[in-house]
């Protein structure tokens, strides 16, 4: 049996039934699993002091596109709308490969881990030069994240009416004959579980009505989860109503896109049917606030979603739309624009905690992570609030109001994944020098 005892933290955030904040209590982690909380504690196996710290669960990122962490700030994409910032990144995109895939991710993947975030979800919907999920998958096992990918897709190009190019669609049947060998290759549903798969077609202006019916019928046949991005700004409302002769929300429930094993990325835009809808089937949103500023989509309506009743996760969507993948930073901007459109008490710092943590692994289906209780995966974030980001804080539990946005140590499944704010799994600075070269051939067209 392998042991690991949090000794002393100053506070732990637990996120439990009853939301309770220990102070002064220890965590004691057993195969990778909690076994006990309190004060006290004892073990025979390593000690890692929390004097000084903030404990959470591990927080849960439900959307990010991977392989854009080799695209941040690309000229003509950085003061672009959703269609138009597409149609620039396309054309570089399609000259990724494996290498291009498996490197980016692991940027990513580290980017989030010393963020505080141990699972993470992904959305990969192109294929270039012989990439295949599988790539992301040999990162994430590397990093050590616990991993729900997801299988995208897009089959309708620019010649069909979509917005691709031709070349970076696929056929139909190839795509859901290859979504069913990444399913029966990697899926795992065991409670634990370090790698789950899902089913992903990119969006409504990307994939045909048939396809988006065949791969739910599959995903359900499978056993897997849903995800596509859904009502994400003014064009994308517009496409629908033009195209579909209804809204997104109408859409998605008409090809069976709505339940608890569905979430969709964004919703800026749902009315107020739409969010009811989503309330009464139990389908997730994953709330990506700084994408949604940085292309100019808007503000999703999330205090509207939350009283309602929808399962609001977060997402910091791929690194091309929002430069960065800081999940801690995330949090704090999803309570910032509440509160721009609602008031200064339309969320606190407890409430988008919360969602950052608790509600994605509620999203993502995963009953076993997001809170710090007995019983629950050892996924925990430990936050170091004796430095200059917390000093003069009077509630040092308020982390997204005055706290560190790098966490000090990060276990996932109980393994040690950061340590004192480094990434314990990989040389990070070869890493980023590889991520570099790649990025430069790129931008020298090679």
């Amino acid at each position: 049996m392998t042991e690991i005892l949090i000794k002393n933290a100053d506070v732990i955030v637990t996120m439990d039934d009853q939301r309770r904040e220990l102070a002064g209590a220890d965590i004691l982690l057993c195969d990778g699993v909690i076994s006990a909380i309190g004060t006290g504690l004892t073990t025979g196996g390593e000690v890692v002091s929390a004097t000084g710290c903030v404990v959470t669960p591990g927080l849960v990122n439900t959307h990010h596109h991977l392989f854009q962490t080799l695209t941040r700030a690309v000229p003509g994409g950085q003061d672009a709308l959703l269609f138009g910032w597409l149609s620039t990144l396309y054309p570089i995109w399609s000259r990724f490969g494996p290498e291009e895939m498996r490197v980016s991710a692991s940027i990513g993947l580290a980017e989030l881990a010393l963020s505080g975030c141990s699972l993470t979800s992904d959305h990969l919907y192109l294929f270039p030069n012989g990439a295949r999920l599988d790539d992301t998958i040999e990162a994430a096992a590397e990093i050590g994240l616990r991993f729900h990918p997801t299988r995208g897709a897009m089959s309708i190009g620019v010649s069909d009416g979509g917005l691709p190019p031709d070349h970076l669609v696929e056929r139909e049947a190839d795509i859901l004959k290859d979504s069913q060998r990444v399913i029966e290759t990697f899926h795992d549903p065991a409670p634990g579980s370090m790698l789950r798969v899902g089913l992903a077609p990119c969006s409504p202006f990307s994939v045909s009505r048939d396809l988006m019916r065949d791969a739910a019928i599959l995903a359900r046949d499978k056993g897997v989860m849903l995800h596509t991005h859904l009502a994400e700004n003014d064009e994308d409302i517009a496409y629908s109503l033009a195209n579909f002769g209804c809204r997104p929300g109408q859409y998605a429930e008409d090809l069976g896109w709505t339940g608890d094993d569905v979430w969709h990325a964004h919703c800026v835009k749902l009315d107020g049917q739409e969010i009811d809808l989503f309330a009464k089937s139990r389908t997730g949103v994953a709330h990506c606030p700084c994408s949604n500023c940085r292309l100019g989509s808007g503000i999703a309506p999330v205090r509207a979603m939350r009283d309602a009743g929808v399962r609001v996760a977060l997402g910091v969507d791929g690194s091309a739309s929002n430069d960065s993948g800081n999940l801690v930073a995330e949090a704090r901007q999803a309570m910032l624009l509440q509160r721009v459109v609602n008031g200064a008490d339309a969320m606190s710092a407890r409430e988008a905690l919360e969602i950052a943590t608790r509600g994605g692994a509620e999203v993502l289906g995963r009953d076993d992570c997001g809170q710090v209780s007995i019983g629950y995966r050892g996924d925990l974030a430990i936050w170091d609030v004796s430095g200059i980001d917390s000093a003069g804080s009077w509630d040092p539990a308020a982390l997204l109001l005055a706290g560190p946005t790098k966490v000090r140590d990060l276990f996932v499944e109980g393994r040690q994944v950061v340590r004192d704010g480094r990434m314990t799994t990989i040389d990070l600075d070869a890493t980023v020098a590889r991520q570099n070269r790649l990025a430069r051939n790129l931008v020298d067209g090679g």
